[in-house]
């Protein structure tokens, strides 16, 4: 038994020793940017799919744990998948440039982007509209310190705010389809469901009464 602890002790100091080479370095960041997007994916995606699967949809508490793990399992995937060929592909590029510079991360992550998300499926399109929302506030903000738009004299926040629900809330009442599943079925809830009810049962404790009830 000390034989095997002395083995893996020695075992454990070389990988850390080899985990302090700096000349490493790029590879093992892609390795440990692919375990951090496999934990970010499925700490992300885990408890969004239970509340929405529990809130949503039908079907056995069986098919509904099956339906949560599949997608914390796309998620977490694909997620470790794209930060892994994202970093590799960065390294890769600035080993043969011998530096790095901006269009290398554009580049690396359009085709991370391509190989990864591009397959128009519900976990991918749901990421994508995430990032969008957040990029076109970033390039905003952008456009705003590099001089291209005048810096607001007040905060423009409650006229997008206004302008993103009244659009949100028109497509929802007119053009339905054009929305994602999820927010239809956000929305359906919140804005039609609570016009149906039948006694106190289903206007205060359920939304919808069953027909048992």
């Amino acid at each position: 038994m000390a034989g095997g602890g002395d083995s893996f002790r020695a075992l454990l100091r070389a990988a850390n020793a080899l985990l302090q080479q700096r000349r490493y370095h790029a590879a093992l960041a892609v390795i440990k940017g692919f375990r951090n997007g496999a934990v970010y994916g499925a700490k992300i995606r885990a408890p969004h799919a239970l509340v929405m699967t529990f809130l949503f949809k039908s079907g056995s508490l069986r098919e509904k744990l099956k339906s949560i793990a599949q997608a914390t399992y796309a998620h977490s995937r694909n997620l470790a998948y794209f930060v892994f060929t994202y970093k590799g592909l960065l390294a890769a590029q600035s080993q043969l440039q011998g530096k790095k510079i901006p269009f290398h991360s554009f580049l690396a992550a359009c085709i991370g982007g391509w190989l990864v998300f591009g397959d128009n499926n519900p976990i991918n399109s749901q990421i994508i509209m995430y990032l969008l929302s957040r990029i076109v506030f970033g390039l905003s903000r952008l456009a705003v310190q590099k001089g291209y738009i005048p810096q607001p004299k007040q905060d423009p926040f409650p006229l997008v705010a206004a302008l993103v629900w009244g659009t949100v809330l028109w497509l929802f009442e007119y053009h339905r389809e054009t929305l994602q599943p999820s927010l239809q079925s956000s929305m359906t809830y919140l804005y039609e469901d609570s016009e149906v009810w039948h006694d106190l049962s289903d206007f205060l404790i359920y939304n919808k009464r069953t027909d048992s009830e």
